[in-house]
């Protein structure tokens, strides 16, 4: 069902980042899920708010690409939260065991309550490719259960989001620029 005109206040992103450099074609992110460019990802027209958060998941490669994103997109940066995965993955200078939840901010959102703010380093084992915490998304919820809540680039569907995605049948419809 198609959510037309509907604006959000909460956005969680994971975006299909292209890599330039791959060890071998088995290794190749695309044998999990299409990639964008990053242009294309730029483009895309946010249905958000004047007040909205952005919660944009980056890997360390990916960290300047991810800030111009957010640029794009029309949120400046606040903060981020470093996931430990527990285990050690691909890179090139290193090799990383962790991603990034950039926070950003368009217009004015109050931040969680003191009372339930958690630590800028989350640790949970991680599972299959690409796939983050739902603790992390149940959090962002509790932070903000009354507001309108989009997960774009999402691979399911989760109580209380309008999900938007190329691996299920999108809730909603977002244009390029």
């Amino acid at each position: 069902m198609k959510k037309e005109n509907k604006k959000y206040r909460i956005i969680y992103a994971d975006p299909p980042w292209k890599y330039d450099f791959i060890p071998s074609k088995s290794r190749a992110i695309e044998n999990h899920y299409p990639t964008m460019e990053l242009e294309d990802i730029k483009n895309i027209k946010i249905p958000c708010e004047k007040d909205a958060i952005l919660y944009l998941w980056s890997t360390a490669p990916k960290l300047e690409e991810a800030l111009d994103v957010m640029k794009a997109w029309g949120f400046k940066y606040r903060t981020c939260l470093a996931w430990d995965k527990e285990i050690i993955g691909m890179g090139r200078w290193f090799r990383n065991q962790h991603e990034l939840l950039l926070v950003g901010l368009k217009g004015q959102m109050h931040t969680p309550l003191p009372s339930q703010r958690i630590s800028s380093v989350y640790r949970e084992r991680r599972t299959k490719h690409s796939k983050k915490p739902d603790y992390i998304r149940n959090k962002i919820g509790e932070w903000y259960p009354d507001f309108p809540k989009l997960e774009m680039f999402a691979r399911e569907k989760t109580i209380g989001w309008d999900i938007w995605g190329n691996e299920l049948e999108n809730d909603i419809e977002l244009l390029k620029n």
